[in-house]
């Protein structure tokens, strides 16, 4: 079932109105950092061709088609779009093409705008459910994704993996990238395990999400940490979204935190879901009524989201 981005807030609100914040399910974790540690000018100007490209994911398809997105297309010269689709409704935009710069396929998923009522946003409570095995082969039972992106991913991902490959081998890529913002963040996420248990090994994974939401369960997160370490989940100030669905009804964030705290200043913070520093999410936003749904379109190191600017 579908609800508007607002709808869906709204359901939020009356299923955490009474809640307080639970502690985190407990699972192996795995950290590729210990402690919260400052990005440097360098490292926060390299998120920005990523920002763009999941900007761009929220313009049609016949824009994308020709690579003329505005700021967003002109960031990334020479990106080859080779696949454009999805409707801005049953199915987010989404769009695939090669990155001749580093050599790569990207594979970018439209997100939502709490402002508007443009994409329907999958009911953001829906249930952790086991993974598709057509999908995920080999994946453990114990492994659950919340439902609702599960099957908004499985829409499209049959024709993505296929343009993929054929990517790949036509410019004999090195790796594939996946990006989103809030929905196509999740799409993201689930994508980055997708591609690696369907592509050969020698094929990096790489993934830069924005505003992300839980996806899964603790499960989920261990695996995924495990099978992509090149990961970055990038939250802006008090964004309520990456809050939500919530830890106490089974979900947990994988790893590769990165919180922007204020323009030019953002930090790295260790472990999945389980922080303990205060510039970290999970301690300056424990629940959706202590942060600001407005953060959540950016700006992310200068770009917004959600709309086709």
């Amino acid at each position: 079932m579908f609800f508007s981005f607002a709808s869906s807030f709204v359901l939020a609100c009356i299923l955490q109105a009474a809640a307080v914040p639970h502690p985190a399910p407990s699972a192996m974790r795995r950290a590729d950092i210990s402690v919260v540690t400052k990005m440097t000018s360098t490292q926060l100007d390299e998120m920005v061709p990523y920002a763009h490209f999941a900007s761009a994911a929220y313009c049609s398809p016949i824009l994308i088609k020709a690579w003329m997105c505005g700021l967003a297309c002109t960031a990334v010269p020479g990106f080859k779009v080779s696949l454009t689709g999805g409707n801005d409704g049953g199915i987010q935009y989404y769009y695939v093409g090669y990155w001749p710069t580093e050599n790569s396929v990207v594979v970018a998923h439209e997100g939502t705008d709490p402002t508007k009522f443009l994409a329907d946003l999958t009911d953001a409570y829906g249930l952790p459910e086991r993974l598709d095995s057509t999908l995920f082969p080999g994946v453990g039972s114990d492994v659950k994704l919340h439902s609702g992106f599960a099957d908004e991913h499985k829409r499209t991902a049959s024709i993505i993996l296929n343009e993929v490959k054929s990517l790949i081998s036509q410019y004999n890529a090195t790796s594939v990238t996946l990006v989103g913002h809030s929905l196509g963040a999740a799409l993201a996420e689930i994508e980055c395990v997708f591609m690696a248990l369907n592509l050969p090994s020698s094929i990096a994974i790489k993934g830069v999400t924005f505003g992300t939401p839980r996806v899964g369960n603790p499960a989920w997160a261990a695996f995924f940490d495990s099978l992509v370490p090149d990961f970055q989940r990038i939250n802006h100030k008090k964004d309520i979204v990456p809050v939500v669905p919530a830890r106490y009804l089974g979900f947990s964030h994988v790893h590769g935190e990165v919180h922007i705290l204020s323009d030019g200043d953002a930090v790295q913070c260790p472990g999945d879901d389980d922080a303990t520093d205060l510039q970290c999410t999970i301690r300056s936003v424990p629940t959706m009524f202590l942060g600001n749904i407005v953060d959540h379109l950016g700006p992310y190191q200068g770009v917004y989201m959600g709309s086709c600017l």
